[in-house]
């Protein structure tokens, strides 16, 4: 997938703009590294490798690692390098990522076996989070401090909800 991703990102990247989505991409790496910091020992969500890639990809860091360096930045140079105008059309745009995101989250768990949910995670709270991510990579994009503070009672929902023990 993270191949798919890369050349996806190389076709339809704004890549001789990429300096004006560098601290978008941080942003996301910043969540997600949050994530694995803050559920270390408590996945919601655990990334998993092929037969074949095991020895490059024993577990579910160094997926993590992979999708944070391959993924996150083609998604973000694709995703903001191509907002499309009016509001409608925005929305539109969001959504598709959103579909996109959770389908190959839904490919990987049912038929790939390259993901699997715990504590509660389901496919539901994939598509709503996939949202939430789509929605602050938006807003960080135009106002990063508003991002960045509306960020923090998500996160705090997602740490209450699911009960991750912080220690």
């Amino acid at each position: 997938m993270n191949s798919l991703f890369l050349i996806a990102g190389l076709k339809w990247g704004d890549w001789k703009r990429w300096s004006k989505y560098h601290s978008t991409i941080l942003f996301f790496w910043f969540g997600d590294l949050l994530y694995n910091v803050l559920c270390k020992n408590y996945l919601m969500w655990e990334y998993k490798e092929t037969i074949f890639g095991q020895n490059l990809l024993p577990n579910h860091l160094a997926v993590s690692f992979l999708i944070m360096f391959v993924a996150y930045p083609a998604t973000v140079i694709i995703y903001l390098g191509n907002i499309p105008k009016g509001t409608y059309r925005v929305v539109l745009w969001l959504l598709f990522w959103v579909i996109l995101y959770s389908v190959v989250e839904y490919i990987n768990l049912r038929y790939l076996n390259l993901v699997s949910h715990h504590h509660g995670w389901s496919m539901g709270w994939s598509v709503l989070f996939n949202l939430i991510i789509f929605s602050m990579l938006l807003l960080h994009y135009k106002h990063q401090v508003a991002a960045l503070l509306i960020s923090i009672p998500i996160i705090l929902f997602f740490v209450i909800f699911f009960e991750v023990p912080i220690y």
